[in-house]
């Protein structure tokens, strides 16, 4: 019967609302009330007219600068307030309501029902219970008013009493961020998150904490995750979100083991207290039994319309047959050409027919729009027809569509990414069996198998290192020239590693034939390496390498809390840029901050120079 009472008051209400807003007047509600209101309550006219006045005493009027306008309620002997002309007794008075009126709910419908200037301004008044713009933020989330969300939302979190949040806030400051990311709004998800933590109660402190660690994973700031995630497990430390985040972030860092240990000590620790549901139980049990493969099914269920057809995509990866060779030739100059062949061009055009975009030919990792939107529909169509991967242009596209969505998760690596490493390794191995030479870039049709590698090094470089390096060190084997920027990639990783020798090998300058620029990567990689090795001196003139090349990199690496590079994520990186500076510093300070004394000697050094 509770659930038939609140579609009667929804529906109730909603027709009082229009009512009322013919002029906002008092008897312009009631004659609504007696002649259209017993058809929303069953025929009930009693109801209606006793359902009316306190619907009214809780409406904001525009006329009133959105204050209400609440009628006395009337002694039992009283005249009805309903204008009947009758006792109260014998009236209203008389009619039991089916259940409860919330106090909000006027103002709920209100702000979903007010529009542009008007909404504007009953926001700004400062008046609308913080209730009504919790649900009525919710509501519009949910029906897509992702505008009138976030308007209403921002004014629940901007009141100055953190205090009087309602308990279902969590939610709405979740769909909140998500609304800032979705629409682009990076300075004022900041300014929330921030605001939060600074104010917020603890359990919202906790889950800004939560989605700071999130963000900084998908920004690939381990550092900053790490620290964040630090911080929400001393604000929330029995929250079973932390098991989920700290397993991504292990995994995100390459210690696959530790964190399967870590999913099992959360899930003794948790299910000894008792208070999960079984699915969060199951999750966790789950978790500690293979965290990758677990955070991988989790996200193809989320992924709605796509689950099946990703499924679909891992099981063809898995049993791809051999790929065939292709057509490579060798030129007196020494350099490889790859052309492609009919069969290839007509198994893309194919291909090309259902895939709604294509690679940007100046991008080593650029696509010319987002292909996802109709990934339910060239998805599939690859699955039924698995010769289209025999094409390295295909392969190309499908490595750059996925390395664009998943390139950042290391639990999606080995179903998606390494097949078709493997793939590519074979083409390479036969490039190599022509004989001593280079792939240039600029060459014939080798742009596909050289961006191919980059989009499968990056979309590995996570979730299957060691894999990852292997493939960038074939590609610069064949590419004498690094023109995909691979060196700084397979440092990085052979630092990440304690591999220093290698690293320090791979770093040492080129020849003075070569045209390659200094990277600021490679740079200071060089530093650490040397450091590591304990060659201070020569780590020294590293350094000043470093400086020269970029006046902002050791000062950003020294700082622990500086701040982001204006523009965010989108800032153009160009070298000697304090841009360059804080990329470098988002990608590797947690290398110079793990290895004992590497961040204090960089402070000394910056302070004699």
């Amino acid at each position: 019967m509770l659930a038939v009472w609140v579609e009667q008051l929804l529906g109730f209400a909603s027709g009082a609302l229009k009512a009322i807003r013919q002029d906002e007047r008092y008897p312009t509600l009631m004659a609504w009330a007696r002649e259209e209101g017993p058809g929303l309550l069953n025929g009930n006219l009693p109801l209606a007219q006793a359902l009316a006045p306190e619907l009214w005493s809780q409406t904001p009027l525009a006329r009133l600068e959105f204050r209400c306008e609440p009628l006395a309620r009337p002694g039992r002997n009283e005249p009805c307030w309903c204008d009947s002309g009758r006792k109260t007794k014998h009236c209203c008075g008389a009619v039991t309501l089916p259940g409860a009126v919330p106090d909000h709910l006027m103002w709920m419908l209100s702000l979903q029902d007010w529009k542009g200037g008007t909404l504007k301004d009953a926001l700004a008044c400062g008046r609308a219970p913080a209730q009504a713009l919790l649900e009525a933020g919710l509501i519009s989330a949910e029906t897509g008013q992702r505008g009138r969300a976030q308007q209403i939302l921002e004014s629940l979190f901007e009141r100055g009493d953190w205090s009087q949040l309602p308990e279902q806030a969590e939610p709405a400051f979740e769909i909140l961020i998500d609304l800032y990311q979705e629409r682009g709004f990076h300075r004022k998800r900041e300014r929330l998150l921030d605001a939060v933590l600074e104010h917020g109660p603890l359990f919202l402190r906790g889950v800004a904490l939560e989605r700071l660690c999130l963000m900084h994973l998908d920004n690939d700031d381990l550092d900053s995750a790490r620290a964040a995630f630090v911080r929400a497990q001393q604000a929330l430390p029995d929250s079973p979100t932390l098991a989920y985040i700290e397993a991504m972030l292990l995994l995100h860092e390459g210690h696959e083991q530790e964190a399967a240990e870590r999913a099992r000590f959360w899930f003794r620790r948790l299910a000894r207290q008792g208070d999960l549901d079984p699915d969060q139980l199951q999750f966790l049990a789950d978790l500690a039994e293979n965290p990758g493969a677990t955070l991988a099914e989790q996200l193809l269920n989320a992924e709605e319309d796509l689950a099946e057809p990703l499924a679909s995509l891992q099981a063809l990866l898995e049993e791809l047959p051999v790929a065939p060779c292709l057509t490579v030739s060798a030129t007196s100059e020494g350099h490889f050409e790859y052309h492609t062949t009919a069969r290839e061009d007509t198994l893309h055009a194919a291909w090309r027919r259902v895939f709604p975009v294509t690679a940007v030919s100046d991008s080593p990792l650029g696509l010319d729009d987002d292909p996802w939107p109709g990934a339910a529909e060239w998805l599939p169509e690859l699955c039924s027809h698995p010769e289209w991967l025999d094409a390295p242009a295909v392969v190309q596209e499908l490595a750059l569509a996925l390395t664009s969505r998943f390139g950042s998760l290391p639990w999606m690596a080995p179903s998606l990414f390494v097949p078709l490493a493997s793939r590519l390794e074979r083409w390479l191995e036969q490039v190599a069996a022509t004989g001593p030479g280079t792939l240039a870039w600029e060459d014939a049709d080798n742009a596909l198998l050289l961006r191919t590698g980059l989009a499968l090094v990056v979309g590995m470089e996570r979730g299957a290192r060691e894999h990852s390096r292997r493939l960038a060190e074939s590609l610069l084997a064949l590419d004498r020239h690094d023109s995909l920027g691979l060196r700084e990639l397979v440092l990085d990783q052979l630092l990440r590693d304690d591999r220093d020798e290698e690293a320090l090998a791979l770093s040492e300058p080129p020849g003075e034939d070569a045209a390659e620029e200094p990277v600021l990567g490679v740079l200071m990689g060089r530093a650490l390496a040397l450091y590591r090795l304990d060659r201070v001196e020569d780590a020294e003139q590293a350094l000043a390498g470093s400086h020269d090349h970029n006046a902002y990199a050791l000062s950003l690496m020294c700082g622990d809390n500086p701040s982001p590079v204006p523009g965010g994520d989108d800032a153009p990186v160009e070298p000697g840029t304090r841009a360059e500076a804080w990329q470098y510093r988002t990608l590797m300070r947690d290398q110079w901050r793990g290895t004992p004394g590497a961040l204090e000697w960089l402070k000394e050094w910056l302070g004699r120079r």
